[in-house]
């Protein structure tokens, strides 16, 4: 890897998890959710970085993608298990990072959030050149289910790339059985997801994070304005918050439209049983031949 593309990956990471720490330090009961996600974005744009995705923040048996919409009101409330998931990008060379909170009086999801943790630590100390994916699916499994906690086995960790959040390979949270191994110059993120339900996960709700995939087939219809601001994010995913400068009306008949075409997919909540309690930790590392570098330490 260049030394120049490497750089903006420690740079991306370094901000990702200064974003990560603060968030966790400052989820309390009554915040709103909303507010901690603009802060998040607005403390990358002040960083110099951009989003890489739209900052997330799931509750409860919702694992992921849970964005506010604009003017959301929603707030943590005490009890919870809160997911933080976070993406910065320093000239398109991402850094992912995400990690949980405990809102419970009594620190009873503090074993759970352990048991990702853990997970996270097992997975990075097998990760390196040459290591088959299922290895260290087979590490994170094997912590969670000795904690007493299933992992969340179609939720996967990815690889990065320029512009591009998920690439190959697909790191998963089990031992699966599969060829594919980290390679020498790999940036990767591993995420294992810690669950008190099956460890399985399907979408639920309205969709906030939308990736525009390939240009439109037809753009007639269409704002020429909010489609040049979604071409402008190059493919990576965006939120509905982006856009507050563009007319409602015409945002929403952009994603439809776009959506209908196949040239936008939307990603809603993914969320486990509905008395199901899920955590997640998560880091970027770079694959190198002398090892692993946590970029997002």
């Amino acid at each position: 890897m260049q030394e120049h593309a490497l750089d903006c990956y420690r740079r991306a990471g370094r901000i990702a998890a200064q974003c990560r720490n603060w968030a966790l330090d400052n989820i309390r009961p009554g915040v709103e959710v909303r507010h901690v996600l603009e802060t998040i974005e607005a403390m990358i744009r002040d960083a110099g970085a951009a989003p890489a995705f739209p900052a997330q923040s799931s509750r409860n048996h919702v694992a992921a993608h849970y964005c506010s919409a604009p003017g959301d009101s929603l707030c943590y409330e005490e009890g919870d298990c809160v997911k933080v998931d976070i993406g910065v990008h320093v000239e398109g060379y991402v850094g992912d990072t995400a990690g949980s909170v405990d809102l419970s009086g009594d620190g009873r999801w503090g074993a759970l959030i352990q048991a990702s943790r853990d997970a996270l630590t097992a997975a990075i100390a097998v990760a390196g050149p040459g290591v088959g994916v299922g290895q260290i699916g087979a590490a994170v499994e094997r912590t969670i289910t000795r904690a007493g906690f299933e992992p969340v086995r179609n939720l996967t960790g990815h690889g990065l790339g320029r512009w591009r959040v998920h690439t190959a390979p697909h790191i998963p949270n089990y031992a699966e059985h599969t060829n594919a191994r980290l390679e020498a110059g790999n940036v990767v993120a591993i995420e294992p997801f810690a669950s008190t339900g099956r460890g399985y996960i399907h979408a639920e709700g309205k969709a906030e994070v939308f990736m525009l995939t390939k240009p439109p087939r037809k753009a007639r219809g269409i704002d020429r304005d909010v489609l040049r601001a979604m071409e402008s994010w190059r493919g990576l995913p965006i939120a509905r918050r982006y856009f507050l400068d563009h007319d409602e009306r015409n945002v929403e008949e952009a994603i439809a439209r776009l959506a209908r075409q196949g040239a936008l997919t939307r990603y809603p909540p993914l969320a486990e049983e509905p008395e199901a309690m899920v955590s997640q930790s998560e880091h970027s590392l770079y694959i190198s031949d002398e090892g692993v570098e946590v970029l997002t330490a």
